[in-house]
Formats: structure tokens, C-alpha cells, sequence
């Protein structure tokens, strides 16, 4: 049986690794170089993740079995403590926010009740937008002076025209007893990302480039005809599969499709994606991983700071920026941090992040739909257009190899 992959990002790459064991397979990627998203750039010998900073962990122990035992080896990697700061008031507070109000009453106490007020009293109804589901889960304090803001921040869009359906399992959702504990305890953070693994060569691409190993990649093709032929598919009027995977951008999908219905590529068009303008620095030394800015004063939502992820520790910080900002802005707002030394490489993204506004759920559904009627599985963080992490992407393409494996048998 003959597999077409569309995509070598990591979604792509993991199926494709999973499914070769037993199948032809053929992984098309437009880009000169595998990895999509993830994929890194050297810069004078610095690691330089160009869209986000992209780390591996997994609760799901099959995924780490998978990476450790067939992609690189637990041997090639080094574990790294989560060290996230949220910048409220010109004050670093410890991540999740919610666990930190012993640390914010130390600079504000009149802040630091109403938010315990305000949580212990919430009522956790139900709501239709992000903002009021905020404000349901964490109460009204706390929405308004960091949830609401960072997200309207990330997202270039009012909370409150946003569905909230997307966002279980990314933030920690603490009940009363414990955010209670954490203030008479000290709180320590379970979060299952709390610790992560970075490949010891300090470059995110070694493994990449492993979980591609082997693989029969064409690099700088683009597949810009998809046409079903009774049984089978056919790719650009040449070549022919008995299955096709997508992992590229959903909103592009139904385009290339030969005769999809014109409501299921009005569909498509409603779907929207932020992208992200980044610049790597060398620094100061600095103590954290992540900083966070839900503040209006700086365009950066975070500092993503990469060299804490190295091993050896490195001097270097990626000031990211949700949308599209020039050079000169960028730069211009990253003086204002005195840490900050000097600019070293700047990037805007294409693809970044999926967004989660009120047409979402249905037209998200509708392409879905449309896609299962026609037996061609489209996968992965912008195949199902979903905030997927590294570790989510992998775990949705095994599911699928298992699907796949399972029709032979």
C-alpha cells in the first residue's frame, strides 16, 4: 500500500516514521529543510527557534517510549526545569499565577485579596467566550489584570469573541482547597511540562533530523493537486496513493482538492491564524526559561529565554511578538530591557498559531466532516487546526498509524 504524507513537521515526520515499518511512503514538503515549525536556525553557534520555543515532554508514556526507544535516545537528551515568571507590575511573580498570591501581596496586599476574594466566590458557570470563562474559573480580579489582557495579547483578538472550548488541558485549573493551600503552603508546581528534555547537541533540530532518518522526504515540492480516482488518489495529475495524510494548514486543504464543495472551501476561508515576529538576543545571565508580559507597555507577550534551555547554560533570549512588526520595532522595544545586549536575528512567521474565534467550532466541523466522508485523514496542529503542542502532534499521528495498521489486520 502506497502512503502520501503532506507535510515533514513533526506530525508528518512521527506517521511517516510509525507507518514505513509496513508501507510505501512518501513524505512531500515544501520547504528546503524538514521540521516546520520547530525546525531551528544556527546563528554564530546559537540555537534560534523561529517560531516559539519548542521543548518535549509528555504524560503519555507511549510517546516518550516512542522518542527514547526508536527516535534518539534518552542518552542524547538532558532534562531542564521549568523556570516560568510573570512580569505583573513591574514584579516577576512565580508561574501559574493563581498558586502566586503570597508573592504579589509582598508589592501589592489590597491586589492580592481581592483576587483570593474573588476566587474562593466564583461560581464557575457556565459561559459562550473566553473572557467570561476566565472570569468563571479564576473570578473577576484576576481575569481583568493578567488572563484577559495576556490573551487578548497572544491572540490579537477580544477574549470575549473567542470560544473557550480549546483550552482544557493548557492551563492548570486549580479548585478552592488548593489555591487555598498555597496560601498558607508552599506551593510546588505538578504540572506534567514542570521539567522537559532538550537534545544534548543544544539544537533542537538533531532531533528533528532523527525522527526523519530513514524516511523518504522530497523536499521543495509542493502539492497543489489532490483528485480521487475511484479507488485511488492521485497527487499533482502524476502521482498515485491509496492513501493520503495531510498535516498542512487546514484552511488550505479544500482548495487543492479537486471538486470540493464550494461550502466546504467558504468554510475554510473562516478560519484565522495569527503569525509571530520573533528576535534573538545575547543577554545578561538571567535565571528563568519563560517570562510572560500581559501589560500594554511592550509588544512582547514573552521572553522565550532559549540559553537556559542549553547545557551548558548560554547567555540568549527570543523576544516574541504576536502578528507582524519590523525590525526596528522589535529592537526598539527590547532596548527598553536592560538585559537585553544585542539583537542578533529577526523572523516573521507564516503559520503560528490557530485561532479559536466564534466561527471556529463550525466551520472546523463542517471541513472535518467533509474530510472523514472522503477517506483523506488530515492531522496535526494545523491539519486539525489545533493548539497542539510538540508532544499532543506526536501522539495524534500514533493514533492514526494504529487506525491505519489496523485496517490489515
Amino acid at each position: 500500500m502506497k502512503i502520501c504524507i503532506i507535510g515533514a513537521g513533526i506530525t508528518g515526520l512521527t506517521v511517516g516514521k510509525l507507518l514505513a515499518k509496513k508501507y510505501d511512503v512518501t513524505i512531500y514538503e515544501k520547504e528546503s529543510a524538514i521540521g516546520g515549525i520547530a525546525r531551528t536556525k544556527n546563528i554564530n553557534g546559537a540555537t534560534y527557534h523561529i517560531i516559539g520555543g519548542h521543548c518535549l515532554n509528555s504524560k503519555n508514556k507511549n510517546v516518550m517510549d516512542f522518542i527514547f526507544n526508536e527516535v534518539l535516545s534518552v542518552e542524547d537528551w538532558h532534562k531542564v526545569q521549568r523556570a516560568a515568571k510573570i512580569n505583573l507590575d513591574d514584579n516577576f511573580i512565580s508561574y501559574p499565577i493563581e498558586f502566586s498570591i503570597k508573592e504579589i501581596a509582598k508589592f501589592d496586599e489590597n491586589l492580592a485579596f481581592n483576587i483570593t476574594k474573588d476566587f474562593l466566590s466564583s461560581k464557575d458557570n457556565d459561559t459562550d467566550n473566553l473572557a467570561d470563562w476566565f472570569k468563571e474559573k479564576f473570578g473577576d480580579t484576576l481575569a481583568n489584570e493578567y488572563f484577559i489582557p495576556y490573551n487578548k495579547k497572544i491572540w490579537q483578538m477580544e477574549p470575549s469573541k473567542m470560544s473557550h472550548l480549546w483550552i482544557e488541558g493548557k492551563l492548570p485549573l486549580p479548585n478552592k482547597k488548593e489555591f487555598f493551600k498555597a496560601l498558607i503552603e508552599e506551593y510546588k508546581d505538578t504540572m506534567p511540562h514542570i521539567t522537559f528534555f532538550y537534545p544534548n547537541s543544544n539544537n533542537q533540530n538533531t532531533f528533528i533530523e532523527a525522527l526523519g532518518s530513514g524516511l523518504n522526504i522530497v523536499t521543495d515540492f509542493s502539492v497543489t493537486k489532490i483528485e480521487k480516482i475511484e479507488n485511488k488518489w492521485l497527487i499533482n495529475d502524476r502521482y498515485e496513493y491509496n492513501i493520503i495524510i495531510n498535516t498542512s494548514p487546514l484552511d488550505l486543504l479544500p482548495s487543492i482538492i479537486c471538486n470540493a464543495p464550494q461550502i466546504i472551501k467558504e468554510a475554510a476561508k473562516k478560519l484565522k491564524y495569527n503569525k509571530v515576529t520573533n528576535v534573538l538576543w545575547k543577554t545578561k545571565p538571567i535565571d528563568f526559561t519563560w517570562s510572560y508580559y500581559p501589560s500594554e507597555d511592550t509588544i512582547f507577550h514573552r521572553h522565550i529565554h532559549i540559553g537556559n534551555f542549553f547545557n551548558p547554560k548560554q547567555n540568549y533570549t527570543i523576544t516574541e511578538s504576536m502578528g507582524e512588526h519590523s525590525y526596528e520595532e522589535m529592537v526598539g522595544y527590547g532596548e527598553k530591557f536592560d538585559y537585553l545586549l544585542e539583537p542578533l536575528e529577526y523572523n516573521v512567521s507564516d503559520y503560528a498559531y490557530v485561532v479559536y474565534d466564534q466561527n471556529y467550532n463550525e466551520a472546523t466541523t463542517k471541513i472535518k466532516k467533509y474530510l472523514e466522508e472522503i477517506n483523506l485523514y488530515s492531522i496535526g496542529r494545523f491539519g486539525e487546526w489545533e493548539y497542539y503542542n510538540m508532544d499532543i502532534c506526536m501522539e495524534s499521528a500514533m493514533k492514526l498509524a494504529d487506525k491505519i495498521n489496523g485496517l490489515d489486520s
